[in-house]
């Protein structure tokens, strides 16, 4: 059908009951025990398959004797099973180059279980064992009463860890939020009681009734032949029997109620304040199948950006009533309910003004709906996202698309393909008029069926209060809102352009650099990575290194609000608005040692990079009232932030290592941000960026020769060049090092938090620096063996760390991890050893053969990535890095020896460490 006949038929209704097509490059099948498969081929990244086992079952099944066993038993599958005992799965994905916990991975919710396995695929044997794994997932849990019990201390540390004020006030509000509903009983997480005392036969149940074929689908995306994964598929579960006379599988419902429930709750260690309206639907969610389903999808998205871009608008006002606000219509907690939902973040004092914004908000469209204009511009961001989708459909990593599988398999959303959904927006948003986006929100707004929840750290707001205030949304007086009309054009004076000075070129790394009439240097990179996507970074040295230190401190909480001033007069929403319909995004940035830009754009919309670039260095604004919107803002979300035991623990150990530094500032307080020298910000800002000439600029991407060097000479070239090449200074200021400890007592949960970090000057080298960096990689095998699976103390244990070369050489490694306070001293002792036994005998061959494979599996994907190659290229000038080490990584890494690991172990980590330990307060 032809784009004119589409939009005619659309108008007249003639195709709204057409149903949505599949992606034809999708495969999906059905097995005859009932398993449901999805394939689909993808060469993004090269030689790997991504592999999910979807189970439609989690918390909102399990009996009163199961509280919490859907989640372990998510746990269990990682502990003994039919072809991998226990610790085998996590030790032999090691063994490839799979990291447990950032590759290997599952999660449980209250209607699904999901595991994910990314694995090689350019070897039959490890191909082969990753569905060895997903069946053996599927069905092949052992259950025995031994791997349960010692399960139990991991399962309870998870629990631990998630203990803190949002969980207290959820498990308050929650029966409010889902009444009566199932939903409101069954937190994945369970309870520390049944997690405690459950009986073996109770997971074993679980597992018997809702583990089964007819309730799972197994997802293959990556760079493997369809017919391939398909025969795997049937190899591994098709022989799977079908459950005879299976228990079955429903769907909670979630009752509607006439009253509107107000929930109120407090948390004196509630670092954040929120308030959320809640109208949900009276109908249940009816999957989207027809065209017309998707178009009025469409609609409601149109809806959402509108009013959001509305209350960004509120947020960068003088006195913003909130820090942040958004709305939308989608899922709750409950599968099958949708509800119209808005939520803002506020300061611990103004939850009610928050409130009260976003309901006249909601009121205001109900009354005068949107405007033309905000229509056009909303139209023209989701053609331009969808654009950017749709050009790189061929070059979208399979981690990014396999997800969209899980979710038709589970909540039945459409998978028509990005080429389709590009497409047919083309031909209907034309046809989507004001009046069908004004008249949605008649729908969302109700009196029943309505809920609102307000947390933080004190209750400040009362019942009445909140019933005053949706009283009041409906009879106030609102004006219709003002669409001011913006300019077309970021630059109002067209720059005289500067010239290309000389061209050198890098064949080995591909680049080429550009020196420009004024000084400035522009090195790029073209790749075919992504189609549609230009990387950006620019630099100077200097930085606040450069400031004295009483600058320094009077400038540093100040430097965050400059951009947020605007351009060239336009201020923020201005901006906002012009850059509808464009993928643009530049930040400057003034850090300690340099100043610069970060930033991207398509192909397409690179001139308003460079024309945003141009006006940072000529025409930043200075707007008192944008100033004071950033500082009211800043306030709002840290209010009561220290309250929280974790902030506070960052704070005190940051003062513990840091704070004899004459520039230290401190964690960012209400009080610091009054103090802020905003003028005084502005003037050292002028100054950073006044000599465009001794700035480096990097472009990594699809980039047009042509249009950069003609870019290049007209926004860069034209900025004034003072040839002033400035370094940056290297204070006397060396952090603490050594023996030492500290101890912190802050907030109720029996939960503790050790950090040990080891750090201290040192002299860089390239060799030592791998060698630490494969160290580093060792200890956390170490600690997840030692700690998780061995002692049951931790549900997660990291380490990290590197050798550094700037602003001097240096080293740092740190352990962290979460546990029951009567255990920090013992699985400190543990983590400290394991440390100890890497400078005494570096690691296991077993262990350095895991660390090389998981390096080289990552630098394999890295090097096909435009983010590497942008930090690459500019790490040459702002590190003096050697280019040439990219092409031997490989083979460095695969001659790194247990002896050069014991080395640098031994020469860096025999000087002590520094003990930090959160506890709570007696």
């Amino acid at each position: 059908m032809t784009k004119q006949k589409m939009q005619t038929a659309a108008r007249k209704g003639k195709i709204a009951a057409m149903k949505i097509p599949t992606d034809p490059s999708v495969k999906i099948g059905k097995l005859s025990n009932g398993l449901t498969y999805y394939i689909k081929k993808n060469a993004k990244p090269a030689n790997k398959v991504e592999l999910r086992l979807a189970v439609n079952a989690g918390s909102i099944l399990e009996d009163d004797d199961q509280l919490g066993l859907a989640h372990f038993m998510e746990h269990m599958n990682f502990n003994g099973t039919k072809n991998f005992k226990k610790n085998e799965l996590v030790d032999y994905l090691q063994s490839i180059g799979v990291k447990f916990g950032a590759h290997l991975n599952a999660y449980t919710g209250f209607d699904e279980t999901v595991y994910i396995l990314p694995i090689p695929s350019d070897d039959e044997a490890k191909l082969e064992k990753g569905f060895q794994i997903l069946e053996d997932w599927a069905h092949g849990a052992l259950l025995e009463g031994k791997d349960i019990d010692e399960e139990r201390g991991v399962v309870l540390e998870e629990y631990r860890s998630r203990r803190d004020a949002g969980s207290r006030m959820l498990q308050k509000y929650l029966p409010k939020v889902m009444h009566g509903s199932k939903y409101a009983e069954r937190l994945p997480i369970g309870t520390k009681e049944n997690l405690e005392n459950f009986k073996h036969e109770s997971i074993r149940r679980f597992h018997k009734d809702w583990y089964r074929p007819d309730l799972m689908a197994v997802i293959a995306v990556g760079d493997v032949d369809v017919a391939k994964l398909e025969e795997k598929i049937k190899a591994h579960f098709a022989h799977i029997p079908a459950v005879k006379n299976p228990r079955k599988r429903v769907v909670a419902p979630l009752k509607n109620h006439k009253e509107t429930f107000i929930a109120i709750e407090a948390d004196k260690e509630a670092p954040f304040s929120r308030v959320q309206v809640m109208y949900k639907d009276h109908d249940a969610a009816k999957p989207v199948v027809t065209l017309g389903d998707y178009r009025n999808s469409m609609v409601k998205s149109l809806f959402t950006q509108m009013l959001n871009n509305r209350l960004d608008e509120l947020r960068n006002a003088e006195k913003p009533p909130f820090v942040y606000g958004f709305s939308y219509h989608g899922g709750t907690w409950a599968r099958g309910k949708n509800a119209y939902q808005s939520i803002a973040g506020t300061s611990a004092d103004g939850q009610l003004s928050g409130l009260q914004a976003l309901l006249d908000e909601n009121e205001r469209v109900k009354r005068y709906g949107f405007t033309p204009g905000e229509l056009e511009r909303a139209k023209k961001n989701v053609i331009a996202r969808l654009e950017k989708s749709f050009k790189n459909k061929d070059k979208t990593e399979s981690n990014r698309i396999i997800g969209e599988y899980v979710n038709n398999y589970l909540e039945q959303e459409p998978i028509p393909g990005i080429e389709w959904e590009y497409k047919v927006n083309q031909r209907l948003l034309p046809t989507i008029k004001l009046d069908d986006v004004n008249k949605i929100i008649k729908n969302y707004l109700h009196d029943d069926n309505r809920v609102v929840v307000i947390t933080g750290p004190k209750k400040v707001v009362t019942e009445q209060q909140v019933i005053d205030a949706l009283n009041s949304a409906k009879t106030k007086d609102l004006k219709p809102y003002e669409d001011v009309e913006v300019a077309s054009s970021l630059i109002t004076k067209a720059p005289t352009p500067g010239s290309i000075i000389k061209v050198t070129e890098n064949k080995d790394l591909g680049t080429k650099t550009f020196v420009l009439s004024n000084g400035a240097k522009v090195t790029y990179k073209k790749t075919d990575f992504k189609n549609d996507e230009i990387l950006f970074e620019a630099f100077s040295f200097g930085g606040t290194s450069l400031y004295t230190d009483e600058e320094a401190k009077a400038t540093s909480f100040a430097n965050g609000a400059l951009s947020q001033a605007g351009v060239n007069n336009f201020k923020l929403n201005d901006l906002s608005k012009m850059m509808m319909g464009k993928i643009v995004r530049v930040n400057p940035f003034i850090g300690t040692y340099s100043e610069g830009f970060r930033g991207n754009a398509s192909p397409k919309d690179l001139e308003t990079l460079f024309e945003m670039v141009h006006l940072y260095f000529t025409a930043l604004n200075k707007d008192e009232s944008a100033f004071k919107s950033f500082v009211n803002k800043q306030k709002g979300f840290l209010g009561n932030l220290l309250a929280s035991p974790n902030f506070f623990f960052q704070k005190e150990m940051s003062e513990f290592v840091y704070g004899k530094n004459p520039r230290y500032t401190g964690f960012p307080t209400p009080e610091k941000y009054d103090k802020a020298d905003y003028n005084l910000a502005y003037k050292k800002y002028q100054e950073r960026f006044a000599d465009a000439g001794d700035f480096n600029f990097y472009f990594v991407g699809n980039v047009d020769e042509k249009k950069l060097a003609e870019y290049a000479t007209k926004y860069i070239a034209s900025l004034p060049g003072k040839n002033s090449n400035e370094k940056y200074k290297v204070s006397s200021f060396r952090p603490l090092s050594g023996s030492h400890t500290k101890i912190v007592a802050k907030g109720k949960d029996p939960k503790s938090q050790v950090r040990i970090n080891y750090r201290g000057e040192a002299e860089y080298n390239k060799k030592d620096a791998l060698a630490f960096e494969s160290l580093i990689e060792a200890v956390k095998i170490k600690l997840t063996e030692q700690l998780r699976e061995k002692e049951g103390g931790v549900y997660s244990a990291g380490a990290y760390g590197s050798l550094s070369k700037m602003p001097y050489g240096s080293y740092s490694l740190t352990i962290s991890f979460p546990c029951a306070p009567e255990n920090v001293e013992k699985l400190k002792n543990i983590a400290v050893q394991e440390v100890e036994n890497m400078v005494k005998n570096g690691p296991t061959s077993e262990d350095l053969d895991k660390t090389k494979k998981a390096m080289i599996l990552e630098h394999k994907e890295d090097v096909k990535k435009n983010r590497f190659w942008l930090r690459t290229i500019k790490n040459i000038d702002y590190l003096q890095n050697d280019g040439k080490d990219l092409s031997s990584y490989e083979n460095k890494v695969n001659a790194l020896t247990k002896e050069e690991i014991q080395k640098v172990a031994k020469k860096y980590l025999t000087n002590g460490y520094i003990l930090g330990v959160l506890n709570p307060e007696k």
